[in-house]
């Protein structure tokens, strides 16, 4: 599915600059479960950003189901991350004045499906995170779990190859951590591709390896 050669990402803050990523080799295969791990600043969110296609290396190759990401164009990688990468965030970033539906409905609304489509799959997609009966209520409606849900059928309902999580339980209670994880696990088991920055190693723990970073490198790999 993946294939990072020698990335490197470096920003510039005035004269400075600031090296997030030192030359990141890794593979992920397709159909695996990978956690990111590392204090604040070692890079595993700037890796996700580079992964998922909203960020771009400073150097080095990177390669998404075989394809050269640096030679696309910007009209190409658009279309590459709508139709085959899902994103799910810490702080769920749904539109305040839209259903939960609604909210599910944006990505395929914005690919131009046709609305019945898009009813259809929103409702599948909502129903398949066990909140079918949640539909016509907004965000301020719902519980962070809930939201959380929402969000994860929103990053689904595209049928993405690819789910990248940036701290998706971060701002959860335990009991509703371990419902989207359980969601999450239960994507992968179905064979969708899954990777996940968290700092928590009992979140680490679903799945298939963990990678440790610092110093925007990767250090460490371990088998949770």
């Amino acid at each position: 599915m993946i294939r990072l050669e020698n990335v490197t990402r470096v920003y510039r803050l005035g004269e400075a600059e600031v090296r997030a990523l030192a030359g990141v080799s890794l593979t992920i295969p397709q159909g695996s479960f990978t956690a990111l791990m590392g204090p604040s600043g070692s890079g595993k969110s700037t890796l996700l950003h580079i992964l998922g296609l909203l960020d771009s290396p400073t150097g080095g190759r990177y390669l998404l189901q075989g394809r050269d990401v640096g030679e696309l164009s910007d009209s190409e990688r658009t279309l590459l991350r709508r139709h085959t990468i899902g994103f799910v965030f810490q702080f769920f970033h749904l539109l305040p004045r839209l259903t939960a539906l609604g909210n599910v409905e944006l990505p395929m609304l914005f690919a131009g499906f046709p609305r019945s489509e898009r009813r259809e799959r929103a409702e599948a997609a909502l129903a398949a995170v066990g909140l079918a009966h949640r539909a016509s209520h907004r965000p301020d409606q719902l519980s962070g779990g809930e939201r959380q849900r929402v969000a994860l059928a929103r990053a689904v309902v595209m049928r993405p190859k690819l789910l990248l999580a940036d701290e998706p339980t971060g701002n959860l209670d335990r009991a509703s951590a371990r419902e989207i994880m359980e969601l999450i696990s239960g994507l992968n088991r179905e064979g969708l591709t899954v990777v996940l920055v968290t700092h928590d190693p009992a979140i680490a723990a679903y799945a298939g390896r963990a990678l440790r970073m610092a110093d925007g490198q990767v250090v460490g790999e371990e088998r949770p």
